[in-house]
């Protein structure tokens, strides 16, 4: 397995995480509860576009890695 194969699953993993917190937002009925999913999802969304930043560093650094 790549680097490049393993940051591309790390993304979809954390796009699923950002993805349950999404939907746990929409459906608590709680207000702080709700809140807290969606601050979470906000985080993890950061995380996402800086991981696909680094990612793409990676790729221009390293063309073996780039995906096919």
């Amino acid at each position: 397995m790549t680097v490049g194969s393993k940051v591309q699953g790390l993304l979809i993993s954390l796009q699923s995480i950002d993805a349950t917190l999404t939907s746990l937002a929409l459906k608590t009925k709680e207000p702080k509860a709700r809140e807290a999913f969606h601050q979470g999802a906000l985080k993890t969304r950061t995380v996402i576009q800086e991981i696909k930043k680094r990612k793409g560093q990676i790729e221009f650094d390293e063309p073996t890695y780039q995906q096919t």
